[in-house]
This record gives structure tokens, C-alpha cells and sequence, in this order.
């Protein structure tokens, strides 16, 4: 698990700062760069044809004058949370508040630190490294929310992903303002309890229209 730090940009995907120096934004992008987009969803638009981001929905934990970071929550890798946990030493003793998560995946949480692991979980007790997003939901990013989940004592409701997404300062708005994703305030329904498959139409019926509907057009609720 990785420690409070700014996560390296990976160089190869829109979700990672392209150089080293960015021009400052057109006057016209100003209200996009002053919004503050913790706890919403990131969804790709049509015309987000990268690989990586393509069809997801990102959670962003934090977003400020610094940059972005959040995780993707409906791409799960072909590893589930009980082979992680014994990857790490760690044997399921028994399911949180008897929720079991033998065969449910991890995640792909995105380019940046694909080696390192990102849990999404419900508020409950203190973690070395932590980040409250919302009410609702907290970002831990140290072994020990999964030595508790391992024990029957960690959150019930839990995401674990491998790696994060990363945006540079003022680049995810550049994305935004280039019609590259809708954004939205999240749901923890959709976090934590919907199958995955239904995680992209739900975000989208969370902007009041069908996503069979969705045109190429920006915006944001």
C-alpha cells in the first residue's frame, strides 16, 4: 500500500500529466478550473477512445489547485480481494459483518502505481494513511485497512484497487472542457453494492438521461 504522497504521472494515458511545463488555461476555461469535483464521478464520453479510460467512471477522491486523483470503479482485473490478501500475507479470516468477498475483484484503479493498493471503504475506526472524501466514503491507502478487513473487523463495504488516476494541475478541467467527461456528484451505491457491468449506465442515469442518449457534448451536475 503506498504512503500519503502526490502519486506519479504516468507520461502514456490522458489521466497523466503529457509534459512537464502546461500553458495556462484560456479565459474561457476559468469557472471549469475553479470547480472543486471531490466525491463526483468522472464518465467518459464517446469520444474518450484511450484504452485505459474509455467506457469508465472514475471516483475522485481529490481535486484542487494541485491536480487530481481518483480511481476507476468498473474494471476489475482478473484477481479477487481473497488472492490479493494472500498475496500480502494475510489469510480471510472472517467476512466483514458476514459479507463474503471470496471472488469479488479488485480493481483497475487506473496508470498511476499499478503496483500499489487503493482502498475505497465506508468510514470506521483510523487508519495510518487516510483521506476522507465524504460522509460516506474514505480513501486508505496503508495495509492495515486490509489487515483489519482480513480479521472480520474492517468495513463492510469496501472497493480495493491496483493503481490510481492522476491529473496534473488544471489538466483534468483542459479534459472536461474538451468534451472528454460528464461529471457528477457520486452515489456510494454505486461504489460499493451495484455489479460492475451496471456502474457506467448508473452514473449516467444519475444526470437524468438515458445513456443510450449520450451525444458528444461536455457538462456537469
Amino acid at each position: 500500500m503506498v504512503k500519503s504522497s502526490n502519486p506519479r504521472k504516468s507520461p502514456s494515458s490522458p489521466g497523466a500529466s503529457r509534459s512537464k511545463s502546461r500553458r495556462s488555461l484560456p479565459s474561457e476555461d476559468e469557472g471549469i478550473a475553479e470547480l472543486n469535483l471531490s466525491n463526483h464521478f468522472l464518465i467518459a464520453m464517446p469520444s474518450m477512445l484511450d484504452p485505459v479510460f474509455g467506457g469508465s467512471v472514475v471516483y475522485l477522491c481529490e481535486h484542487n489547485a494541485g491536480g487530481a486523483l481518483g480511481v476507476i470503479i468498473n474494471k476489475p482485473t482478473d484477481m479477487s480481494i481473497d488472492v490479493l490478501l494472500d498475496r500480502i500475507d494475510l489469510t480471510l479470516e472472517i467476512a466483514p459483518n458476514g459479507i463474503p468477498l471470496d471472488g469479488k475483484p479488485v480493481m483497475f484503479g487506473g496508470p498511476v502505481q499499478v503496483e500499489r493498493g487503493f482502498v475505497l471503504h465506508t468510514p470506521l475506526g483510523s487508519f495510518s494513511s487516510m483521506l476522507t472524501v465524504s460522509d460516506d466514503i474514505v480513501l486508505t491507502t496503508s495495509k492495515d485497512v486490509l489487515e483489519a478487513v482480513a480479521q472480520g473487523t474492517g468495513p463492510a463495504r469496501i472497493l480495493v484497487s491496483l493503481g490510481c488516476s492522476g491529473w496534473s494541475a488544471g489538466q483534468l478541467e483542459q479534459e472536461i472542457a474538451h468534451n472528454g467527461w460528464l461529471t457528477v456528484r457520486a452515489d456510494p451505491h454505486i461504489v460499493f453494492d451495484l455489479p460492475i457491468e451496471e456502474r457506467f449506465d448508473a452514473a449516467m442515469r444519475l444526470l437524468g438521461f438515458d445513456p443510450m442518449m449520450l451525444a458528444g457534448e461536455a457538462g456537469h451536475a
